[in-house]
């Protein structure tokens, strides 16, 4: 969608697209063969019925503009933005992120609660399973804190799984994160993760959605949520998905998009890993370490590299003694398992172990 630079939304101007927004389908396109047909959305809410079928659009569009559900719903949204954090972008504005509005069916409008400004920083999408298994949550968590430290900005969907990992690894570095959603910001889905969302907002990262405040999680939302999160982004990383997953969808919209689409491969006897293993055979990067994904980035100077891991890691310091299992690891250690294998996948990212043949040796 190309974007037209306007100066200035006046209030009435604001209201008629939050009802435009609202509007059965009215989808990206359609949407601006209106503001194009008529040069703003207030004139086209007030042309006849007759000149909106002129443009082919469906009858309930033209309908449904002076309705009281409508009319009220661009109200609450009004309501809603005089309220702080909360934000609304517009395809045709200078603040709306440039990389999204290279999109043919970019959002007209974006909700954004959190901070806006971090849309336009390099993002680097991180997508998965949302029954992710257990060392795919850390490899998840693990990426997303070098990442993060690196410079870049996580984006994902908020799903359970390795979206909800990677949001949360971001933050615990000290990282910014976006989260998209399939549904309104006043109707989040999963509930289980509004907590998450909430300290993203609290911690200067964002939570957007192109849907009305109040909308549902309907199936045919999820797929336009994926093309938002692969279209801010530099490239899409998937971490674990089956090959059915909507994971795939993202990278298959993010190759569209000319994104770079990378992958992390897996055992060939885990079903979590055959999604990743079809992107690789269809020209997805294989990704091991963050050096793979930050070869193809060096041009965006804004990105710094992470800083190098202590030393004096209890994990390195048993492996300069000695080479280990993991299990030998959590027993020498006192760690569990799980604790000792998100620390030796942080470690490898690092470049400060490497594993041979089943066992962990510390890198010089």
């Amino acid at each position: 969608m190309s974007v037209i630079q306007t100066p200035d939304i006046s209030p009435a101007e604001l209201e008629a697209r939050l009802r435009l927004h609202r509007m059965p389908e009215l989808g990206p396109r359609r949407f601006k063969t209106l503001i194009e047909a008529f040069g703003c959305a207030s004139k086209a809410i007030g042309a006849p019925a007759s000149a909106w079928r002129s443009l082919g659009l469906p009858a309930a569009c033209a309908e449904a503009r002076r309705s009281a559900q409508v009319r009220d719903g661009a109200s609450v949204a009004l309501a809603w933005l005089e309220r702080p954090a909360q934000h609304l972008l517009m395809w045709d504005q200078p603040d709306y992120p440039a990389l999204l509005a290279e999109l043919d069916d970019a959002p007209p409008l974006l909700f954004v609660a959190g901070t806006p400004a971090i849309l336009e920083k390099p993002q680097l999408a991180m997508v998965g399973s949302r029954r992710a298994s257990r060392p795919g949550m850390d490899t998840a968590a693990a990426f997303s804190r070098s990442l993060a430290s690196a410079g870049f900005v996580i984006t994902s969907g908020l799903a359970l799984g390795i979206d909800g990992a990677a949001h949360q690894a971001a933050l615990d570095v000290g990282g910014q994160t976006i989260g998209v959603l399939g549904t309104g910001l006043e109707n989040f889905y999963p509930q289980r993760h509004r907590r998450l969302a909430e300290a993203m907002i609290a911690q200067g990262s964002a939570v957007v959605s192109e849907f009305p405040l109040d909308a549902g999680p309907q199936a045919g939302n999820f797929p336009r949520r994926n093309r938002i999160i692969s279209g801010l982004s530099l490239g899409v990383l998937v971490v674990e998905a089956s090959v059915a997953s909507g994971s795939l969808i993202t990278a298959r919209l993010a190759a569209e998009q000319g994104r770079e689409v990378y992958a992390i491969p897996g055992s060939i006897h885990h079903p979590g890993a055959r999604g990743c293993h079809q992107l690789i055979r269809d020209g997805a990067v294989l990704v091991e370490t963050i050096e793979h994904i930050l070869e193809g980035l060096r041009g965006w100077q804004a990105l710094s590299r992470p800083a190098p891991m202590a030393v004096t890691h209890p994990l390195v310091a048993l492996l300069h003694a000695a080479p280990q299992t993991s299990e030998g690891l959590a027993i020498a250690s006192g760690q569990t398992l799980s604790q000792v294998l998100a620390s030796l996948t942080e470690l490898e990212l690092a470049g400060r172990v490497i594993c041979e043949s089943g066992r962990w040796f510390a890198r010089s």
